[in-house]
């Protein structure tokens, strides 16, 4: 039987993988194993992850072969691997690509060289309304408007698609990337943004064409849109989390490429045009009167022969914009996010509808290479006082995590941080607006919510993009999509309960690389032994997966 000591791996039998964190191997094993397993617990010492079926799909998608996983894991393990994690992984992983989606004449087809396993769909009953026919043992005819569908319903019967069944190439449309930006400097893609780009495309093939790009804010996700718009000269629908997002799609399109204004439509609140390049938001497309209404602005989706539809923020589709997703199958689909990881659980949708994960590379990787700025992470916990302790203790789980966030005495260690680093560039994020607007007028600084108007909004980041303002409170509407490359200080003062894409988000706020070099600070006040404690373990999940780790501080110490 296998002893190894010295590595810091325990692979177990309920597919846990027991990660040792003080261990010289540490950072290339969890290297090895994020490729295709989920990080669950980061306590100090030992990390927890999990193989899941859509981990492995998604590492089989990437090209990650099974003999690769297990060679991996039998590496950096102690034991020897359990015989039934080894079975799984080859099980699951061979699944992909198992059931293939094709193309004839006037069906797709439903293909698998397992005759068996075609019975079975055409006995599963979730499947049989999308069944046209049967043409033979290996082969089952599906309508084309159900290609989304019947891959939703697949994967949950367990066996994921590989869609081959093509694209339309919709209207052409000439775009071009430039070498100078419209202010002089020069551009081009970087290395991993081509690479990026070329595994999405896959040389125009039907194994390209669909799929999610994973990248840290900061790393320029919307500079890999542009290039996958040249790579494919086709009218494009681009979707974004906000207004401010849409008007910087339209600067970086105007900046480095050799569109026209003129071609640049934004469809938003506040405007409706419908160009050649079109910019959306999810909040206008998902509109309805009420819920029994029909949502009248998805005519978007069809008032041009769109080529392309980019998802910004993927991990963020709300869930009617994954209906209209399932009927246009045929458009190709550019998913861009800085984390899969969604709080309702829908990645399997993301992975059928939008494509399987493309390209995911660690942050501390990108830090390594100074793609992003070197980020360093302080957890800074303070006390309740014995009053707010009590309304603390007696109340329901939602108020107590209202109460614990809102600790007033978060706020002369803000105070200390804005000291610590004057003359910085800094962020303070928080959830409640009650909270944000006392520590705006107790600091004596501008804020931005959800009230805010888009006018007043734009001029705020852009004073604070100037340096003319060094300090803005922000609300959770500056979780996505805004474009502050100089901040370098952010304070996070209460979140989304456990949400572990808002920290990642949060975090890429201050990642763009900083022209002095200098690090970039992120700190989480929290207090101590509350719900607020709890649900901040949890939202560090994801950037412990990336490599970071959280320095805890006592406020005192500050």
């Amino acid at each position: 039987m296998k002893y190894q000591p010295k590595n810091p791996l325990i692979v177990q039998g309920d597919k846990t993988i027991l990660l040792e964190v003080d261990n010289t191997k540490h950072q290339e094993a969890r290297n090895c194993i994020i490729r295709f397993a989920e990080l669950e617990k980061s306590p100090e010492h030992i990390h927890t992850y999990r193989i899941t079926p859509l981990s492995l799909w998604n590492a089989a998608a990437a090209g990650v072969e099974y003999k690769t996983i297990i060679d991996g894991l039998d590496k950096y393990s102690k034991y020897d691997l359990p015989q039934n994690v080894v079975k799984d992984i080859v099980e699951y992983t061979s699944r992909y690509g198992k059931i293939k989606l094709l193309k004839n004449d006037q069906y797709l087809i439903l293909n698998s060289d397992d005759d068996i396993l075609i019975e079975s769909i055409l006995n599963y009953k979730s499947a049989q309304q999308y069944i046209a026919g049967v043409i033979d043992k290996n082969n089952i005819e599906i309508r084309p408007e159900h290609r989304g569908l019947i891959k939703q319903t697949l994967i949950k019967m367990g066996f994921p698609v590989e869609d081959l069944a093509g694209y339309h190439e919709g209207q052409p449309f000439d775009i071009n990337l430039t070498d100078e930006t419209r202010n002089g400097y020069n551009f081009h893609l970087r290395h991993y943004q081509q690479e990026a780009v070329d595994s999405f495309y896959q040389s125009g093939s039907v194994r390209g064409g669909s799929g999610v790009i994973v990248l840290p804010c900061g790393a320029g996700k919307t500079i890999v849109g542009l290039g996958v718009m040249a790579q494919l000269k086709t009218q494009t629908l681009i979707l974004c989390t906000n207004i401010v997002a849409v008007r910087q799609w339209m600067e970086e399109i105007i900046d480095k490429t050799d569109i026209k204004r003129g071609d640049i439509g934004e469809y938003t609140g506040e405007k409706k045009e419908v160009k050649p390049i079109t910019i959306s938001t999810y909040q206008i497309l998902t509109y309805r009167k009420d819920k029994k209404s029909d949502f009248p602005h998805f005519s978007v989706f069809n008032s041009k022969n769109w080529g392309l539809i980019i998802y910004d923020e993927v991990h963020l589709l709300p869930a009617p914009i994954f209906r209209i997703t399932s009927s246009i199958q045929s458009t190709r689909r550019l998913g861009l996010t800085a984390t899969l990881v969604r709080e309702d659980g829908r990645e399997s949708d993301v992975f059928s509808l939008i494509g399987p994960k493309k390209q995911d590379i660690p942050w501390k990787e990108m830090e390594k290479d100074g793609w992003i700025a070197t980020a360093v992470c302080y957890e800074i916990r303070v006390n309740l006082c014995d009053k707010r302790r009590f309304e603390h203790a007696i109340s329901t789980p939602k108020i107590q995590y209202r109460v614990a966030s809102e600790n007033p005495a978060k706020i002369p260690v803000i105070e200390k941080l804005l000291e610590k680093h004057k003359g910085s560039n800094i962020l303070i994020i928080g959830q409640f607006i009650t909270q944000l607007n006392d520590i705006a007028s107790q600091i004596n600084a501008p804020i931005i919510t959800g009230s805010t108007k888009n006018e007043e909004r734009q001029k705020l980041y852009a004073d604070f993009k100037s340096g003319k303002i060094k300090i803005l409170v922000v609300s959770k509407v500056a979780n996505f999509s805004i474009d502050l490359p100089d901040a370098n200080i952010a304070i996070q003062v209460s979140g989304t309960f456990g949400s572990r894409q808002e920290e990642a988000q949060r975090l890429g706020r201050i990642l763009r690389p900083k022209k002095s070099g200098e690090p970039a600070y992120f700190y989480s006040i929290i207090t101590r032994e509350t719900t607020d404690q709890k649900y901040s373990a949890k939202r560090q999940l994801f950037l412990t997966e990336q490599g970071y780790s959280y320095n805890i501080l006592d406020a005192e110490s500050i």
